[in-house]
């Protein structure tokens, strides 16, 4: 199985569906890793070449500790606009990953870059397929099934489906680590422990299917529908 998680910012992946990922790994999926903005703008002292650099480091930390492939789009964090050029470069980027099935955010996340960086990868699971639309990298062969992921504070998202996560939450706790800066932002901005913080909804999800962590999913709801849950680990 080839699996693809596409997050808005480094950090993103990790906090959503990264014990998914880690289960998937540990089944002998190909998992990729696809970040679409670097980070730029957050940092309190650091310029944006500097942090960008930094992040992009801490997510190739992130994605080895699973064994996944890494697609670091460079887009600009706060930035990320659904035009001619950046469907392309996911085109791109879906195609090399050339998944089975992707996870992506969904359209009632908080953030905007959550929410363009789903509608743009939704909106190329089918011109992946497209022979005439030229890339780097050849059509795909299949539509991959589309997975929605939680939305951050599992804030106006219905669950379909639960991934038992118990045992790859600290894993995806280690993954979540890597990202030291995220850490020292989000303190500085919020004064918040974001490693706690993501830990709240994996236990809460883990309630509702008597596990002590858990992710939630849903499937695409439009045609063409190619897979389903049995997909999830």
């Amino acid at each position: 199985m080839r699996v693809l998680a596409i997050g808005a910012h480094p950090d993103d992946i990790e906090g959503l569906c990264g014990g998914t990922l880690a289960k998937c790994a540990a089944r002998g999926d190909q998992v990729t890793m696809m970040i679409a903005t670097n980070g730029n703008v957050g940092s309190p002292t650091l310029s944006k070449e500097e942090i960008a650099a930094i992040r992009k480091k801490e997510a190739e930390r992130s994605a080895a500790l699973i064994g996944a492939d890494l697609i670091w789009m460079g887009f600009d964090d706060e930035f990320l606009f659904h035009d001619r050029e950046t469907r392309l470069a996911f085109i791109n980027a879906i195609r090399k990953a050339n998944p089975d099935f992707m996870i992506v955010h969904g359209s009632t996340d908080y953030h905007p870059d959550h929410r363009i960086a789903g509608e743009i990868a939704i909106d190329c699971r089918i011109p992946v397929t497209v022979p005439l639309i030229e890339t780097e990298y050849p059509p795909m062969s299949k539509i991959p099934h589309v997975f929605i992921m939680d939305n951050i504070g599992s804030i106006g998202f219905d669950p379909e489906v639960y991934v038992d996560i118990s045992d790859t939450f600290d894993k995806r706790s280690e993954m979540l680590k890597c990202h030291e800066s995220q850490d020292i932002w989000l303190k500085h901005v919020y004064g918040m422990d974001y490693i706690e913080f993501l830990a709240r909804p994996a236990a809460m999800r883990g309630m509702a299917i008597g596990a002590k962590y858990a992710e939630a999913f849903r499937s695409l709801p439009m045609y063409p529908v190619t897979g389903g849950p049995h997909l999830l680990p």
